[in-house]
C-alpha cells in the first residue's frame, strides 16, 4: 500500500522565543514537520528551541542559504541538530540569489549548481568520516577538506546522520538534487503539468546520472493554498497570493511555469509593468485561471481533495504555503482531512 502524503508547513516568526509555542502547536495539530527559513533569523537557531519543546515533529530548513556558509560548518549545523532533536532533523539548503549572496553575505558566486553539487557532497564525506566509514580526503573545484583530528571530530551521531535535501526550480539545480540530495523541495510557483513536464524530467536527469532510483529521494511539493472561512478574509488572502505570484511571474527564472501553459506573454507583461514599478496592474493580471493554476483554491472542505489531485503520483509530501496567514495552526481541520483523504 502506498504511504500517506506526509504534511508540512514553515512556521512564521520574527522571534526565536517564539519557537517554544510554534513547533509544539504543529505537532499538537497534527503535522508530520514544520521548517524554519532563513530571513530575519538564522534558521538554525529556531529549531534548537523547537527540538527541546516537540517529541516527533520533523525539523528543518527550508531553506538555509548555503552559499552563505561552508560544507564544514553545516555538518557541525546538522550533526548537532540531529542529536538535539533524536534524529528529526533536515539540513533543507538552496542557493539564494547572486547579489544576496556577494552583497549581503560577502561570500563568492559561481556556477551555482556545481557548486551546490559540490557543498552536497562535501557534506556527505564529512559525515561519512565522523562516521568511521572513511578517511576525510574531499577535493573539489570549490572545496577542500582534508583534515579531521579528534579533537574536532564529534565521532558517529547516535540517530545517524541527517538527510540533506535541497531547494531548487531551474532544471540544473533539480538535477542536482537528483544526483546528490536524500530530498527535494519543489518551489511553490509550479503547476501540476509544470512539475511534470520541468521538474521531474529534471530530477529523473540527475537521479539517472547517479544511478538512483525514485524511490531514493524524498519530494516535498511547498503549495500555495487559497481557502478562509468568510468572504471578507477570502477576499484578503486571494488578493495577497495574486500579488505573490504576479511577483514571481514577472522574474525571467519563472518563466518555465507559465510557458508550459502558453503564458509567455503574461510574464513579457508582468516583467515590464515591474520594471515600471506598477505592482497593482501585475496584480490585475493574474486572473482566476492563472491563479488556479497555480494555487489550490477553494473552500476548507475542498482543499484535501484538490492537494492530492495536484500532488498524487508526484509528491511524497506537502508543505502548505498559507501565504501570510495569521496562524497556520487555524488549519488543523485540513491536515486532518489530508489525514483522512485516501492518495
Amino acid at each position: 500500500m502506498k504511504d500517506a502524503m506526509k504534511i508540512y508547513t514553515t512556521a512564521p516568526m520574527e522571534d526565536p522565543r517564539d519557537a517554544r509555542v510554534r513547533f509544539a502547536q504543529l505537532e499538537a495539530i497534527g503535522y508530520d514537520g514544520a521548517f524554519s527559513f532563513e530571513a530575519r533569523l538564522d534558521p538554525f537557531l529556531p529549531l534548537v528551541i523547537a527540538a527541546e519543546h516537540t517529541r516527533t515533529l520533523r525539523l528543518g530548513t527550508a531553506i538555509a542559504i548555503a552559499f552563505a556558509r561552508n560544507p564544514m560548518n553545516l555538518a557541525h549545523l546538522a550533526h548537532g541538530l540531529q542529536t538535539i532533536s533524536g534524529g528529526r532533523f533536515v539540513l533543507g539548503l538552496g542557493s539564494q540569489v547572486r547579489p544576496h549572496v556577494e552583497h549581503r553575505f560577502s561570500m563568492p558566486w559561481s556556477k551555482p549548481a556545481a557548486r551546490m553539487r559540490e557543498i552536497v557532497l562535501a557534506i556527505k564525506a564529512i559525515f561519512d568520516c565522523w562516521e568511521g566509514r572513511s578517511q576525510l580526503d574531499f577535493r573539489g573545484e570549490f572545496y577542500h577538506h582534508t583534515l579531521m583530528i579528534p579533537a574536532f571530530d564529534p565521532g558517529p551521531n547516535p540517530f545517524g546522520p541527517p538527510p540533506v535535501f535541497l531547494g531548487g526550480f531551474g532544471p540544473l539545480m533539480t538535477a542536482v538534487a537528483g544526483e546528490t540530495a536524500d530530498g527535494f523541495f519543489a518551489h511553490p510557483f509550479n503547476s501540476r503539468k509544470s512539475l511534470l513536464h520541468n521538474t521531474l524530467p529534471a530530477l529523473e536527469r540527475g537521479l539517472l546520472k547517479a544511478g538512483r532510483s525514485r524511490a531514493e529521494i524524498e519530494v516535498i511539493c511547498a503549495t500555495l493554498v487559497v481557502t478562509a472561512d468568510d468572504e471578507s478574509e477570502l477576499e484578503r488572502v486571494t488578493l495577497a497570493a495574486r500579488k505573490q505570484l504576479a511577483f514571481y511571474g514577472s522574474t525571467p527564472a519563472y518563466l518555465p511555469t507559465l510557458r508550459c501553459h502558453g503564458w509567455d506573454a503574461l510574464h513579457l507583461d508582468l516583467n515590464r509593468l515591474s520594471k515600471q514599478g506598477r505592482w497593482d496592474e501585475m496584480t490585475g493580471l493574474i486572473d482566476d485561471e492563472v491563479l488556479e493554476t497555480l494555487a489550490v483554491v477553494g473552500p476548507r472542505r475542498e482543499i484535501a481533495g484538490k492537494l492530492h489531485a495536484r500532488l498524487d503520483g508526484i509528491a511524497d509530501g506537502v508543505s502548505l504555503t498559507h501565504n501570510r496567514a495569521p496562524d497556520p495552526a487555524q488549519w488543523g481541520d485540513i491536515v486532518a482531512d489530508l489525514k483522512r483523504t485516501p492518495a
